[in-house]
């Protein structure tokens, strides 16, 4: 009999001990489980398009956008941020919190600034991350009826016969629209003034009001003021004569040997987690792939540039390169 109360007891002691151990382990777990809970993403994502809205940058944001949101159950914003050659909102994206909640859709001109501009908000190279090519456009050359101009004969002419009355817009500093006009300049000894603007869908508003003379644009933009006359297509900015407009000569035809297009892909503030970039690179190349996308592309005429975060970042190096010639053979200047 006395020894009843010390099994008793010793079975109790451990029943008690069992319990505050897997209380123990219970509580352990608690971080682990939370981080499953808050899986990303948990919460929308913000991308940023540094242009105004109605180009083919911030087009193509918003449809790849949509297919994301349903793939990864969360709204995906865009976010307008327009200015400085696009420097502004990419340096947002830049300065940004590394969660997975932020990416930037840039363009060419993400590749031109560290050469065109003296000094930048963030270092191109170390600040963001690749993440997926998405689309191309490729550009066409064109003004409005009123300047008379049919062909770059034309153009040759009459800026040699009024030299510095001619202009060329731009989506802003720094852009492929841009970097065009001045080797347009360049190859055939034009005196025609650069006015930039802040986006392509301002600066179509001012070539089809007269505003401005010509400009390189994006040919999805540019497709149905050109077949309605509203605009004049002097030629396209490819190397054969494009699928998409096949009735337009190249400038190549007439002379001038210029390629010339506005490519998008996504780019993360650096150190985004793998994970997220690998997720989002798959979720983008899904999107582009699926029958949404793909026919809102071909109707547009916006080829697809899939791929992986390591084929971006060689593509985005290639493009420093050759824009930083550019830059240096045309001597193009820009304060900033």
């Amino acid at each position: 009999m006395s020894h009843a109360p010390k099994l008793a007891l010793g079975r109790g002691v451990n029943t008690r001990r069992r319990t505050l151990l897997q209380g123990a382990a219970a509580f352990t777990a608690l971080p682990s489980l939370a981080r499953a809970q808050g899986t990303w993403p948990n919460k929308p994502i913000r991308v940023i398009v540094p242009f105004t809205p109605g180009g083919t940058t911030d087009f193509v944001a918003r449809l790849v956008g949509v297919e994301l949101s349903k793939a990864l159950g969360q709204p995906v914003i865009v976010d307008n941020k327009p200015g400085a050659g696009t420097v502004i909102g990419v340096d947002a994206a830049a300065k940004a919190a590394p969660d997975g909640y932020t990416f930037v859709c840039v363009a060419n001109s993400f590749t031109a600034n560290p050469t065109l501009l003296r000094k930048l908000p963030y270092d191109t190279q170390k600040d963001l991350r690749p993440v997926a090519l998405m689309g191309m456009s490729e550009h066409v050359l064109a003004t409005h009826p009123a300047s008379g101009l049919k062909t770059l004969a034309d153009l040759r002419n009459q800026a040699k016969a009024k030299p510095g009355t001619l202009s060329f817009a731009s989506f802003g500093n720094g852009t492929s629209a841009h970097l065009s006009g001045e080797m347009l300049k360049l190859q055939m000894g034009l005196d025609i003034v650069h006015v930039p603007y802040k986006g392509q869908g301002p600066a179509l508003t001012d070539l089809l009001g007269g505003q401005v003379t010509m400009m390189f644009g994006n040919w999805p933009e540019f497709r149905s003021h050109v077949q309605n006359g509203k605009l004049v297509a002097l030629g396209m900015a490819t190397a054969q004569r494009s699928q998409y407009a096949p009735s337009i000569p190249t400038l190549a035809e007439q002379g001038v040997p210029i390629e010339s297009n506005s490519w998008n892909g996504l780019l993360a503030p650096a150190g985004t987690p793998d994970a997220v970039v690998q997720r989002m690179n798959a979720e983008v190349n899904r999107a582009l792939a699926g029958s949404v996308v793909a026919e809102a592309f071909h109707k547009g005429g916006i080829a697809s540039l899939s791929g992986t975060p390591e084929r971006f970042a060689a593509f985005i190096q290639s493009e420093i390169a050759k824009y930083g010639d550019v830059i240096r053979k045309a001597n193009i200047q820009v304060e900033g």
